[in-house]
């Protein structure tokens, strides 16, 4: 029974040292198209739940310039506000 709680001890905190290796999240995020050397569709905030699957987080000035450039920003967590870029 010791064996089995030290085991269970043992990958709980195994388990918070991966959490707190975590990187942050990114302040901006690029949501790319369907493959890989699509243009990207959306520009996000850091975190933005409705962000999809393939996505990669950039620099302010990087996602300032996407947005300038056409791409679309997220009507969820609205990054041309957070970014002071309003049409």
């Amino acid at each position: 029974m010791r064996q089995r709680i030290a085991d269970v001890e043992r990958r709980e905190a195994e388990q918070r040292r991966g959490i707190d290796a975590r990187p942050p999240a990114p302040d901006w995020i690029l949501e790319q198209g369907l493959n890989r050397d699509s243009l990207p569709v959306t520009v996000h905030v850091g975190g933005c739940h409705m962000a999809g699957r393939r996505w990669k987080g950039v620099p302010r000035d990087v996602a300032l310039r996407a947005l300038t450039e056409g791409v679309q920003a997220c009507g969820h967590c609205r990054p041309d506000a957070e970014l002071g870029y309003l049409d």
